[in-house]
Formats: C-alpha cells, structure tokens, sequence
C-alpha cells in the first residue's frame, strides 16, 4: 500500500498506570472501565464507532479520529468526559484507573494489520515516555494525565475553547528511543502538573514560555506571548570575555558567550526551528510531521514501532 493513502488524523494513545501489578481479575476489571470511560468520551463528543479505528493495546488503546472531527473536542469535552468517567469509577472501586493520554497529529497509513506512521510513533512515546511516568507518580491524587504534541498545543490548545485550558499546561523535553521533542502536560483539575525537576529550561519551538511555580526559572506553561532573551548586556569595564560557540544544550545547538570578571554574568541565545502544518476551520491541512523537532544533535524520528 503507498504511503500516498495516509490521511492526517489525531492520534490517541492511552495506557493503563501500574497494571503491571494487577492479578488477573484486576485487569480484566481495568481493562472493562478504560473501554467505557473511552466510549462514554467518545458519545459526549457525538463519534460514532465507525468514525475511530480503535486498537487494544493489553492495558492500553490506540485509536485514530477521522479527519472531520473537531480535535478542539478531543482536548476539550472528551477529556473531560473521560476524567469525569474515571472520577465516578475509581469513588467506588477498590483498583484505581489512572490513565495516561498521549495526542499527536499527522499522516497515519491503515496497511490492514493496524496504524503506521511517525504521528502514531510520537503519541505512544508521549504517553509511555519517563517524564509522564513520573509526573503520574509526583501526582497520586490524580487519575489523568493529557501529554500533547507541541504542533497540538500551539494549533489546537492555545487556542482554547470549552472545557480548555491551556493556561494549566506546562512544557518539557521527552525522551524515548529516536524521540527528542517538546510537549505539554496537563492534569485535569490541576492548576500545573508536578512535571519532575530535571526537567530542561525551555523547549525548542515552545509556544509561550513564563518564569514557572515560586519563580523557578525556565518552566513554561501557556498563555503568554513568546519573549526573547534579547541581547547580552555590556562587559563591564576591565572584565575579559572568553566564549565557547555551537555549544549544543537541552534545547537545541545553541551559542553561548561567558562573561568572568566582576559580573560573572552568564548569557546563552537560542536558536530552534520547527515544523510549520497548518489548522484551519478544525480541519487538518498540509503535512504534518508530528510534533515540532529540535535541529540539534538529536537523533532523528522513524517510522519504528512504537
């Protein structure tokens, strides 16, 4: 089958917390509740079954949305729905459903046994990536977790809408197999997610970025216009200047210059570039390649297995 036939489609990608630890019973429990709180999100949206190709993925579901419907409804009322759904279970259930939801966008190929292609490979990495996992364990009270594309974010998210808040995410790099990119996190109820401190200072290609919790530079979370560092201030008199070029950091090759003397100032420029898709009346246009990449030394995606 050509790769000419793939359609760009949002891409889901769910995975069950700590099944791992389940008996038997306990998973047949779990997997019964993510199939309806996944199907009651879906009816709160109007989805028809035959509008989502759905795969099982064990304690997990991968599923693609046809091209006409909304995705400001996916991150907004199905979300929604679904976090609501997992509240009423888990109130009277002794084994919790704690989700992990990664989103993407971008051509998906059906070659007849299942989903191809990089969009679907990014989602996966999202959600099963270490810093989800360990966001999901900095919040034990919380039963959902939302990782987006940073293309997702800036195209859909930012824009808001109901039941969306894109002021509540906040940004970090992920990292799994040839994956190296920025996304945004979100815990539904949460003001931030508690995304793990060693996380890099900003992201390539990030849409907004702000100083994050308590003044802890280099957070980003949404709502605000881009700002540059803008340029260094002037060595000040008698200090000397040794600088190191092409330095590559977290967030992409960057330039930095290290200023010693009396000041002992510190100043780095960053330079990142992204892929450009366009959204338009919520429909998909152009090709998307998945989520914005770093030009650094990353290694580039591939059509792997998730």
């Amino acid at each position: 089958m050509s790769s000419a036939a793939a359609v760009n489609r949002l891409v889901v990608f769910g995975d069950a917390c700590g099944s791992g630890r389940m008996g038997l019973d306990a998973k047949r429990r779990m997997r019964a509740a993510m199939y309806g709180a996944f199907a009651e999100a879906y009816a709160s949206v109007g989805v028809e079954v035959d509008r989502v190709h759905q795969e099982d993925r064990g304690d997990g579901i991968l599923a693609a949305l046809d091209p006409g419907v909304p995705p400001t409804l996916m991150v907004g009322t199905w979300l929604d729905t679904l976090f609501q759904s997992l509240r009423e279970h888990n109130a009277g259930s002794a084994d919790r459903l704690r989700l992990r939801i990664g989103m993407n966008a971008g051509p998906v190929l059906d070659d007849g046994r299942g989903l191809v292609g990089r969009a679907v490979d990014v989602a996966a990495r999202l959600c099963d990536s270490p810093v989800a996992r360990r966001t999901m364990e900095l919040a034990p009270g919380s039963d959902l977790l939302l990782v987006v594309s940073d293309w997702l974010y800036a195209n859909v998210v930012a824009e808001g809408g109901r039941y969306v808040e894109p002021e509540t995410y906040r940004s970090a790099r992920v990292r799994l197999k040839e994956t190296d990119e920025t996304a945004w996190f979100h815990i539904p109820r949460l003001p931030a997610p508690p995304l793990p401190e060693d996380r890099p200072a900003s992201g390539p290609d990030a849409a907004h970025r702000s100083t994050g919790e308590a003044g802890e530079p280099g957070a980003e979370t949404g709502g605000g216009p881009v700002q540059g560092d803008g340029p260094p201030p002037p060595d000040p008199p008698g200090s000397r200047t040794t600088g190191t070029k092409g330095t590559t950091g977290a967030t992409g090759t960057t330039d930095r210059a290290r200023t010693t003397g009396t000041a002992g100032t510190t100043v780095t420029h960053i330079d990142a570039r992204g892929d450009v898709a366009s959204f338009e009346n919520n429909v998909f246009h152009g090709e998307v390649t998945g989520i914005r990449k770093s030009r650094g030394t990353a290694a580039p995606d591939g059509d792997g297995a998730a």
